[in-house]
C-alpha cells in the first residue's frame, strides 16, 4: 500500500431531520448532501480518523495524510451542507458510519471545528464507536470568543458569495507561491475553492451558530482516553492560551500540548511536518 493511497470511499445519505418551531415541518437535506467517508491504508495498521474545521471537507488535509506515511490508516470525512444538523447529530452519524465500516476503535484528530463534534463522539462512543485518543488541532471546548463567533455567524449568513469568491481567488494566488513545493496541498486547496457554493456559505454560519452555543464541560469530564492539543502560534481565530485553561480544569485526561512556532489556525497545513511528527509521537508510533 502506497502512502495516500485510497482505499474505498462510501457516501451515507444523512437522514431527514425534524425541527419543531411553531408547527412541525420536516427538513430534507439538499439532493446530493450526504455525509462521505474515506479510508486510506489497511485494517491492520493504527487507525487515525480526522474530523475536518468550519469548511467541513478533506480538501485541505492531503499533505498531512502524506506526512503521516504508510504508519497508519487515515480515515477522513466530508459533512453534508447541512442547516439543521446538532452536533450530537454530527457525532452520531460519524460514529455510526465508522462502525458501519468496520472502523470501532482509533485515534480520532479534530480540526478547529470538528472538536465539537469530537466531544460528544468521544465521551458518548456515539454509534458504537470506540476512541483510543483524542487530539484537538486547532480545536478547543467552550469557544473563548463566544460573542464574536456569534458576530462571525451573522457575518457568514449576510455576506454576498461574490465577496467570499474574490477573496478565494487572491488567496489561490497567493497558496500558488506558499505550497509550490506541496502538489497535493495545491491540488486539495483547487478542490475547497471549488466547493464553496452558496449553500456552503450557509452551513458555515450554522456550524458557527453550533460552537456559539456549545458548553462541552460536561462531555470532557466524561473522557476517559488522554486527550492532546496541537496548535499554531499564530492563532487569532482560536486563542491558545485559554484553550489550554479551559482543558486543564475541565478534562482530567489532558497530556498536553505542542506549539508549531511559524503554524497558524490551520496547524495541519501550515505545520504539516511538526504536525504529524507530534501527532506519531502521542499515538506512540515508530517514524
Amino acid at each position: 500500500m502506497q502512502a495516500g493511497s485510497l482505499r474505498y470511499e462510501v457516501t451515507l445519505p444523512p437522514p431527514r431531520r425534524v425541527r419543531q418551531n411553531i408547527m412541525t415541518t420536516e427538513t430534507k437535506q439538499p439532493t446530493g448532501e450526504c455525509l462521505r467517508i474515506r479510508v486510506h491504508g489497511e485494517a491492520d495498521q493504527p487507525t487515525l480518523i480526522y474530523l475536518p474545521g468550519l469548511h467541513g471537507d478533506w480538501t485541505l488535509v492531503p499533505s498531512f495524510r502524506i506526512a503521516m506515511g504508510d504508519l497508519v490508516r487515515f480515515v477522513e470525512f466530508t459533512y453534508p451542507r447541512t442547516l439543521d444538523w446538532s452536533l450530537e447529530d454530527y457525532a452520531d452519524n460519524v460514529g455510526r458510519m465508522l462502525v458501519a465500516n468496520g472502523i470501532v476503535s482509533g485515534w480520532v484528530i479534530a480540526e478547529s471545528f470538528g472538536s465539537q463534534v469530537a466531544w460528544p463522539l468521544v465521551a458518548e462512543r456515539s454509534g458504537g464507536f470506540r476512541a483510543e485518543g483524542l487530539i484537538l488541532a486547532g480545536g478547543f471546548g467552550r469557544h473563548p470568543l463566544g460573542s464574536l463567533v456569534h458576530l462571525g455567524g451573522r457575518f457568514c449568513s449576510g455576506v454576498p458569495l461574490g465577496m467570499v469568491t474574490r477573496a478565494l481567488f487572491w488567496y489561490e494566488q497567493l497558496s500558488k507561491f506558499r505550497f509550490r513545493n506541496a502538489p497535493a496541498a495545491r491540488e486539495g486547496l483547487k478542490e475547497f475553492i471549488a466547493r464553496r457554493t452558496e449553500l456552503d456559505k450557509q452551513a458555515g454560519a450554522a456550524r458557527l451558530r453550533l460552537i456559539a452555543d456549545n458548553h462541552p464541560e460536561k462531555l470532557a469530564a466524561r473522557i476517559s482516553v488522554p486527550v492532546f492539543y496541537l496548535t499554531g502560534f499564530w492563532d487569532p481565530i482560536v486563542p491558545w492560551p485559554p484553550v489550554m485553561g479551559w482543558l486543564r480544569r475541565n478534562c482530567s485526561t489532558y497530556r498536553g500540548a505542542r506549539i508549531i512556532g511559524t503554524a497558524d489556525h490551520t496547524v495541519l497545513v501550515t505545520g504539516v511536518r511538526k504536525a504529524a511528527r507530534y501527532v506519531s509521537e502521542w499515538m506512540s508510533l515508530t517514524r
